[in-house]
């Protein structure tokens, strides 16, 4: 064997274990929202309570990854590998033995923090390693684990619920988890370079106040009763976006001497720009959407958990199978075609959802559903492959940190939004003298209007996401 051909398949099982050990974490984050009715008997908790459960993941999820960026470039490949699983496998076990909520709410915090790392590790290992001339396929596998394994987070914890208790949602997982690290200690190798970088502690809080205050309050907005939304809901929001003020003049002046803890520069990229804007409206439209209509299914129609996770099924799935594909053809011809399409598609299916009511019959959601599901499948891919190979390599593990906390925020975001909404709508009607099944459906009726009207801003942002530079039919204009 070649030294070329054995670096090469080196790559390929780095790259491989990174792809299944990201899957496996990012499925849990999406798990446990099926659970939460079964959690709440068990563990004889109010939903309030329960809500918890997710929202600490993702709220952690959000304060652990703009630190990354740091991580990345301060560390070699292997040790944060073995630590981010660790994190994992360690928090897994711990959920699945947790006697009671408290420590439960603690397992999730340790699994987040080694979801957190994973994602970026992924995202500026393929960025590293993988020529620009096929980014676009292994893009396309990312995409399956960003999309797919948070789609197939509830049908997994619906069929397991149907048949187990809910521990086995995080017993079946373990296993999985502790394969994947100890195989990733044997045979990951370091493929990048460390580099001497300078730790701002002030940085680190201003993003954890920064990130996780946005994210704590969105996450309230839609569940908040009129006496807390502005204790639990704006004021957190308020804080945030104050201490993310401070956050990026403090970045802005240490990048300057490259010590920043998560460099802006990226942003001087429009390719890069561009990709973030269409990247934060269609993670709020997927995101929103996992949460409503599942709502919409079993409060509205009155379908079950278990039918539920499985109508949903086939449009994750479909996502999956799609996303190869669009990384082939983003190879071969750019990302506008299929931006463009994706960006219309999607909001032309957001615009039709809002014709949903107690009538609408299963074929028309599947259809739907599986309509959202290719829209997004467009987008995605060439938004990951486009934004980071704008980038000069240097900035390569900045980039995959604000690629990480954007879907964070935005998934908090379009949640919040679309809930808050429906919630709105829903008691409006009500007070109005309808039935309660009659004004939830005109409150999700509400939110995928809001939810298509925010999606038309993704159409004229597409034409600007350019193929970048090293990608072999020409560079795109680019500012550094």
């Amino acid at each position: 064997m070649t030294a070329d051909a054995g670096t090469s398949a080196r790559n390929k099982l780095v790259i491989g274990l990174l792809l299944v050990s990201t899957f496996v974490v990012i499925l849990n984050e999406t798990i446990l929202g099926v659970a939460l009715p079964h959690l709440m008997i068990s563990l004889d908790i109010p939903a309030s309570s329960a809500q918890w459960l997710s929202t600490v993941f993702m709220l952690t999820m959000a304060v652990v990854i703009p630190i990354t960026g740091f991580l990345l470039q301060r560390f070699n490949t292997r040790p944060i590998f073995i630590a981010a699983m660790t994190f994992f496998s360690v928090g897994t076990l711990i959920a699945a033995l947790a006697p009671g909520f408290e420590v439960l709410l603690i397992a999730r915090v340790v699994q987040a923090c080694g979801t957190a790392i994973m994602l970026p590790l992924l995202m500026t290992t393929v960025m590293t390693l993988v020529p620009a001339t096929s980014r676009g396929r292994t893009m396309g596998n990312i995409s399956i684990v960003i999309s797919v394994a948070p789609a197939i987070g509830p049908t997994i914890s619906g069929v397991i619920l149907s048949a187990l208790d809910w521990r086995w949602m995080f017993l079946l997982v373990l296993p999985i988890a502790v394969a994947a690290l100890v195989l990733g200690a044997v045979r990951v190798k370091n493929v990048t370079t460390p580099e001497p970088t300078k730790f701002d502690v002030l940085s680190v809080i201003l993003s954890a106040f920064g990130f996780g205050g946005l994210v704590y309050g969105l996450s309230n907005l839609g569940t908040a009763t009129p006496g807390q939304i502005v204790m639990i809901g704006w004021m957190p929001i308020g804080v945030g976006v104050v201490a993310l003020v401070l956050f990026v003049l403090r970045q802005l002046s240490l990048q300057k001497r490259d010590d920043a803890l998560l460099d802006l520069r990226t942003f001087t990229s429009p390719t890069f720009t561009f990709s973030i804007v269409m990247l934060t409206v269609s993670m709020m439209a997927f995101f929103g959407t996992i949460i409503i209509l599942p709502i919409f299914m079993q409060t509205v129609l009155g379908i079950g958990p278990l039918e539920t996770g499985l109508l949903l099924l086939p449009g994750g799935l479909i996502m999956g199978l799609l996303s190869p594909i669009v990384g082939r053809f983003y190879d071969k011809h750019g990302p506008t075609a299929l931006l463009v399409t994706g960006a219309v598609i999607t909001s032309v299916v957001l615009s039709l959802m809002t014709l949903m009511n107690q009538h609408t019959t299963f074929w028309w959601i599947l259809a739907a559903h599986v309509s959202l599901s290719i829209g997004l499948a467009l987008l995605f891919t060439p938004l990951f492959t486009a934004s980071l190979g704008s980038l000069k390599p240097h900035l390569y593990s900045h980039g995959s940190a604000v690629v990480g906390t954007i879907q964070q925020v935005a998934g908090a975001a379009g949640t919040a939004l679309l809930v808050t909404v429906m919630s709105a709508q829903k008691t409006q009607l009500v007070a109005q003298g309808q039935s309660q099944i009659a004004a939830t459906a005109g409150g999700i009726h509400s939110a995928f209007l809001y939810a298509a009207v925010i999606s038309v801003l993704a159409i004229p942002a597409a034409f600007f996401v350019r193929r970048p530079a090293d990608s072999p039919d020409g560079p795109a204009p680019m500012a550094h």
